[in-house]
């Protein structure tokens, strides 16, 4: 049987938070608020599976070009090719 190579496959390391006491989600992530043109940092947090990018963006910086319900739509290169994402602010950064 082929193994499975679904979307968390070969994300490990990537994958796993750093357990530190207090709070590990604090919901001031779920509420930042990003502009058009903002540049964030994709940062997955894996306790929240809900609008998580794929694991091959984790630490990628793009440029917030919309909105999409509560998820932000962040455009960025790939490569050469240009790609849009919708992921959720728990996942996003503001750049400094």
């Amino acid at each position: 049987m082929q193994r499975s190579r679904g979307l968390k496959s070969r994300s490990r390391k990537k994958m796993t938070k750093v357990q530190r006491p207090g709070r590990t989600n604090p919901i001031t992530n779920r509420m930042q608020r990003f502009e058009e043109g903002d540049l964030v940092h994709i940062t997955i947090n894996p306790s929240i599976q809900k609008g998580q990018p794929a694991p091959r963006f984790h630490g990628k910086t793009g440029k917030v070009i919309g909105q999409k319900g509560k998820a932000y739509i962040v455009a960025l290169k790939d490569g050469n090719k240009a790609k849009e994402l919708i992921v959720r602010p728990d996942h996003l950064k503001l750049q400094n």
